[in-house]
């Protein structure tokens, strides 16, 4: 029976039937995740770090297995692919950025600024004698999330007051390089009555937090919806001085309270409480030409990450009605540009720089590991001589140039950087371009295997 002329939602069906299918959703997943066959991955990176590339290149490579040996159901002739599924809310766009790195003329796909996910069935061949008798095939349902780093960095507001806030954002605000942008901020602070409108001081505010990401290329940023394409007006704040306006400093703390509701702990209930491993990339190359603030500030945004992580592996329980994060990957992106030899340092470097947050998170049971990977391999390690010396240097397209070139990248420090280090200006790493992503073709990526098998090798047998 069809509805009446005019009327587009006869008794409200379409509103049921999309309950229903929801509903039938939910149970599905429900299911799923009592026998261990659904597990959610988040994937994210300070600014910079290559997530998007990692995304793309990740589900390139599982859906047909291929350049997977340290994958053990690749390596044991097992993995038998994946299929792609369709996912509610925003997608992420794999395709399209497959398309740009399988081009001809490869580019960097660009970055992604919101939350989208990404689900894939993955098939295999049982190993247990059990599972083998009732599912020869088994099946894994791998979601994939994908959100902006500064989403992450906002998760302390949680635990924090406007004031706290306010005072920790003044004195990070006053410091150096981040000074050198704030004039008009400053600016602004010095006229503060108590009819300055709240609106017209965030978007000074906006315009100084964004010099700091674009310009400064800095990760602490807070709050990260103020720099995103799409800000909420009705939810930013920015941080005020000691003496400011009593109205005006009651008009922000109910902002920040707002924010706090309305974008940050939505973010946390539905999405990271409900993740079950997550990868943080990190470019410490970019960090470490930058010199010793932007090195600082990355350690800064990165103890601050572990911090936000609630611990502890997933009972059953847990698993159906309260998930939490069992296993967190931080990975050193863009490997491949700096030579082979180097790698061990670059592993080493991240390692030191997240060791008194990893020691609480181990401590209190969340498994953890580091790796240097390149999810797309841009350059090849070759021995060159120079003045009598055998040198490790990178071949590739260096970044918007045509041709490729052979150059010496410079070293990874074994230890964190002292004085003489940054003095000495021994830190200048070049960007490389994309190769063509071939499907089938070996070699096309940096320790990407490995961490799959840490990610997920476990549910894959």
């Amino acid at each position: 029976m069809s509805p009446p002329p005019g009327y587009g939602d006869w008794f409200g069906l379409n509103r049921i039937g999309h309950f229903v299918q929801d509903l039938s959703n939910d149970v599905a997943e429900f299911g799923d995740r009592l026998v261990d066959r659904h597990i959610r991955l988040a994937v994210t990176g300070l600014r910079r770090s290559g997530k998007t590339v990692f995304t793309t290149a990740l589900v390139h490579h599982l859906l047909d297995g291929h350049d997977l040996p340290f994958v053990a159901a690749v390596h044991e002739g097992r993995y038998q692919g994946a299929r792609l599924l369709p996912v509610s809310g925003t997608a992420f766009p794999f395709e399209r950025f497959r398309r740009v790195l399988v081009d001809d003329r490869p580019v960097w796909p660009e970055a992604t600024d919101q939350l989208t996910t990404l689900k894939l069935e993955l098939r295999f061949r049982a190993t247990g004698f059990v599972q083998r008798w009732v599912a020869p095939t088994g099946s894994l349902i791998l979601e994939i999330i994908d959100y902006p780093g500064e989403w992450l960095l906002d998760l302390p507001l949680l635990a924090m007051d406007y004031d706290r806030f306010a005072a920790e954002a003044m004195a990070r605000d006053g410091r150096e390089p981040r000074a050198g942008v704030a004039g008009e901020w400053r600016d602004a602070l010095q006229g503060l009555h108590d009819e300055t409108e709240p609106a017209a001081l965030i978007d000074v505010y906006r315009r100084y937090l964004t010099a700091v990401q674009h310009d400064l290329a800095l990760s602490q940023v807070q709050p990260g919806r103020l720099v995103t394409a799409d800000p909420d007006p009705k939810t930013g704040f920015a941080p005020l001085p000691p003496g400011a306006p009593e109205p005006l400093r009651r008009a922000m703390a109910k902002r920040f309270e707002r924010y706090k509701g309305r974008v940050v702990e939505p973010f946390y209930k539905d999405h990271f409480s409900r993740f079950d491993r997550q990868i943080v990339l990190v470019d410490l190359l970019h960090a470490l030409n930058e010199g010793p603030a932007h090195f600082t500030d990355c350690q800064e945004a990165l103890a601050t990450i572990l911090e936000s992580f609630r611990y502890g592996s997933n009972s059953l329980l847990a698993r159906l009605f309260q998930p939490t994060i069992e296993k967190l990957l931080f990975a050193a992106s863009k490997a491949d540009h700096v030579a082979a030899n180097q790698h061990a340092n670059l592993k080493q470097l991240l390692e030191l720089m997240i060791a008194p947050a990893r020691r609480k998170a181990r401590f209190a049971g969340l498994t953890t590991d580091v790796l240097a990977l390149a999810a797309l391999r841009a350059t090849d390690t070759v021995r060159t001589e120079h003045q009598g010396q055998q040198l490790s240097c990178v071949r590739g397209r260096l970044k918007d140039e045509d041709r490729e070139t052979v150059l010496f990248p410079g070293e990874i420090p074994g230890d964190l950087p002292d004085d003489e280090d940054w003095r000495s200006g021994r830190f200048r790493f070049r960007e490389f371009g994309p190769r063509r992503l071939v499907a089938g073709q070996k070699g096309q990526h940096l320790r990407l295997d490995q961490a799959i098998e840490f990610l997920i090798g476990d549910k894959l047998g």
